[in-house]
């Protein structure tokens, strides 16, 4: 402990399935009733604890949640300058969130990171419908308040626009199928995020039907502010009115423009990395150095104590618990080449100026620069679960199998001389698998039976003097003790003194062991490691300044270049490139499966392919903006990443839902009354459904992102993560909203004009039939 000297350490196994924080609580009550008893001198120091770490987490989501909570509801107030109609729609927030927490509570989910998580990516989106029905609320009573009954125009104005609100919600649920499908760590980290997020958007929905249009007819009464007036309203119809009206005069180029700045996407895209996850600032750091194999306990006393008493040095850290070798337990199975120390670091607003956790590890790696060790720096949590899953401690590892030791360990020293000038590497490092060091005893069988012994009996000196036997046990209450006999050290640790060992014989005689064997040295395997029923060497390899993508990329076309695999030996990626890798895969099945439900589901809503394929076709214009945002804030590609991505997905198609339906709203009622003429009323129909639709099209938009941006400027534990799904959340939003509002129009209004001519032409041949006799009529029609 502090590199002061030997201290007793033990750990706490939580059984699958309890809550971490309430299992720490209850063991540190039953810590401090144990002091009580403990002999003079004795204390109970715990040197790792990670209910911090949880409280942090949680808190700062909650913390996230209320400044989301008060931003969108700010946007509502703003845009609606009508505080009634703004509280219909904040209701909905705290009810969703309810809905959901009882639904988690039924099912046994926790309040974590990812569960808290999946709220807080969708507290913007839990008020789009309820937003939108009051807007249309406005419009109704606006033209027809003294004309009709209020509450039959709070009715018309909800069956307006709900089937195609409970349709976007219900396809913003459906997105994230994708990361139900995730398996293994990444299904596991994931899924509660998505549990979340589908309930209190199905609560959201749910609401938007029910609850929303009732409130409506309660609570928007009284003067009601015109759209005209309204300051945010003015703003963005001044900036998008001129580009819708250019849009439809220009459509072909507008949308030459709109594929040329998807392809262009793929300039960034191409440069970002990939990673399994962001690395999670837990707090605390884990040092888990790899030693040569055949260091003796007495050297690895030392170097563990050396080392622990360097890392003390360092002002931001406040205790070191170091332990090398293994208990007896299958939960420890660290050979005595492997070093780990934990590290609890003090408060961030302790340290140094300027001093982040990056730079801190540098510092620390380079004042344990010892010969002979290779350093690993990770975190406690991180590595249980990478050691759990794979067994390698390190970013990225490579497991080679084949049927001879020797050969493998040939082999893992070829790829830790050839990765070792990659760049990107910080250390490599291959497991000696035959670098054990055994005492050989080879029994002279002729000179043994000089003297009347047996192979036998030689092997039992060699277990009780050298080895040791247990010979009894002792019994104090309830504890059992095994008594072991052997030699004293001082005359087993020599060479010499073994060859001195004496062994009885049946005559009485004692004669040494050098008469009758010949001691050596032999190298053997100090673990054997197996997968697939194929003997293992592993190369640990951590990265420095590099993805984990990249990385693998680079070193794999150094080892296809110069590393020579005999016949029967194969190589294998693991670590968290072996997690990731299998994401990417079940991904690229799910994904485009979910994609068509989508279009079933737009179908379903539109029941026209041309309107479905247009909202299909604006998803790849949300990218734009999403890749566009992770390169500038160089983020990797991550399973995070994709989630948010799977979220985009669902919120770009609810913008392109409201636009062609408002669009279609003002053709349908123009049609019917006789206003279009021409393709210049189709053109000025979609003009005036899109730039007359504009306030509520923006609030879902800006309720959206502003319910993002304190998760993207946060900084508390677990932000990490969270940041990676809320970037191309809000990068995809702006580009989707600005594209969409310009490019569906103009794409609409093709569709709309060819309809009109068929529309037209079907009409002018139905006119044509008036006043023609039946029969010659069925005859022309025929």
């Amino acid at each position: 402990l502090n590199g002061e000297g030997e201290v007793v350490g033990g750990v706490v196994i939580q059984r699958f399935g309890e809550n971490a924080l309430e299992v720490i609580q209850n063991v540190k009550k039953k810590l401090e009733s144990l002091k009580a008893g403990l002999p003079e001198g004795v204390e109970i120091i715990p040197v790792y604890d990670r209910s911090g770490l949880i409280e942090r987490a949680v808190d700062n989501l909650k913390e996230k949640l209320i400044e989301e909570v008060l931003a969108v509801s700010v946007i509502c107030v703003l845009f609606l300058l009508h505080l009634r109609s703004a509280l219909v729609a904040i209701v909905v927030i705290p009810l969703s969130v309810l809905m959901a927490f009882i639904i988690m509570n039924l099912q046994g989910l926790n309040a974590n990171i990812m569960s808290l998580g999946g709220i807080a990516i969708a507290i913007g989106a839990l008020i789009d419908g309820a937003i939108v029905m009051i807007e249309n609320a406005h419009k109704h009573l606006a033209r027809d308040r003294g004309k009709k009954d209020h509450w039959q125009i709070i009715y018309e104005a909800a069956t307006e626009v709900g089937p195609a609100l409970f349709f976007s919600l219900l396809i913003m649920t459906t997105a994230f199928l994708p990361v139900f499908a995730l398996q293994a760590q990444e299904g596991r980290l994931f899924t509660p995020l998505a549990f979340t997020w589908t309930y209190s958007l199905m609560a959201a929905a749910l609401l938007s039907i029910t609850l929303v249009p009732v409130l409506m007819g309660y609570f928007i009464r009284g003067r009601i502010l015109p759209e005209r007036f309204n300051p945010l309203n003015l703003l963005f119809t001044w900036f998008f009115k001129p580009l819708i009206w250019l849009a439809l005069r220009m459509k072909l180029a507008v949308i030459f423009v709109a594929l040329a700045l998807t392809a262009a996407t793929w300039i960034p895209l191409e440069r970002l990395g990939s990673e399994f996850m962001p690395p999670l600032n837990e707090g605390d750091v884990l040092y888990m150095p790899s030693t040569l194999p055949g260091i003796s306990i007495t050297k690895a006393k030392e170097l563990l104590q050396q080392t622990d008493k360097i890392i003390k040095t360092f002002p931001e850290v406040h205790q070191v618990f170091g332990k090398i070798g293994r208990a007896e337990t299958a939960t420890d199975t660290a050979p005595l080449s492997m070093l780990e120390t934990t590290i609890t670091m003090k408060p961030e607003s302790e340290w140094r100026e300027g001093m982040t956790p990056k730079k801190l590890i540098e510092e620390m790696d380079a004042a344990l620069k010892i010969p002979g060790v290779t350093n690993v720096w990770t975190m406690p949590i991180k590595n249980r679960i990478d050691m759990l899953s794979t067994g390698i401690k390190t970013p990225v590892g490579i497991k080679i199998a084949g049927n001879d030791l020797y050969v493998l360990e040939k082999l893992g020293k070829e790829v830790e001389t050839l990765l070792k000038n990659v760049p990107g590497t910080m250390s490599v490092f291959s497991e000696r698998v035959v670098g054990g060091n055994y005492f050989d005893f080879e029994i002279n069988r002729e000179e043994a039976s000089r003297y009347g012994l047996t192979v036998g009996d030689i092997q039992d000196v060699i277990q009780t003097a050298i080895g040791g036997m247990n010979v009894s046990t002792v019994i104090q209450g309830l504890e059992r003790y095994p008594i072991n006999v052997r030699y004293p050290s001082g005359l087993r640790d020599d060479w010499d003194e073994l060859q001195r060992v004496l062994i009885p014989t049946p005559g009485g005689e004692h004669i040494p062991m050098a008469q009758v064997a010949k001691i050596s040295i032999k190298k053997g395997p100090p673990v054997i490691k197996t997968e697939n029923a194929r003997l293992n060497a592993w190369v640990y390899i951590d990265l420095k300044d590099i993805d984990i993508g990249t990385y693998v990329e680079n070193a794999r076309r150094v080892l296809d270049e110069k590393l020579t695999l005999p016949a029967g030996y194969s190589l294998i990626w693991s670590g968290q490139y072996e997690y990731m890798e299998r994401a990417k895969e079940r991904l690229k099945l799910v994904v485009p499966l979910t994609l068509v439900i989508i279009f079933v589901l737009l179908y379903l809503n539109f029941q026209r392919l041309a309107e479905t394929t247009i909202v299909m076709l604006s998803l790849p214009l949300a990218l734009i903006g999403g890749v566009w945002v992770l390169y500038y804030l160089q983020y990797e590609l991550s399973v995070a990443v994709a989630v948010g991505f799977i979220a985009l997905a669902g919120v770009a198609a609810e913008i392109g839902v409201l636009i062609l339906v408002y669009c279609n709203q003002v053709f349908e009622n123009r049609w019917a009354n006789g206003e279009i003429q021409n393709n210049g009323d189709v053109l000025k129909a979609v003009f005036d459904g899109t730039s007359s639709r504009i306030r509520p099209i923006m609030m879902t938009v800006i309720s959206t992102i502003a319910g993002l941006i304190p998760i993207m400027i946060g900084s508390g534990t677990g932000s990490e993560v969270m940041k990676r799904i809320a970037a191309p959340m809000v990068g995809g939003m702006v580009s989707a909203t600005l594209l969409n509002l310009i490019v569906l129009p103009a794409l609409y209004a093709i569709v709309l004009q060819f309809r009109f001519s068929w529309m037209a032409q079907k009409l002018v041949a139905k006119n044509a039939l008036k006043g023609v006799p039946s029969e010659e009529k069925e005859l022309i029609e025929a």
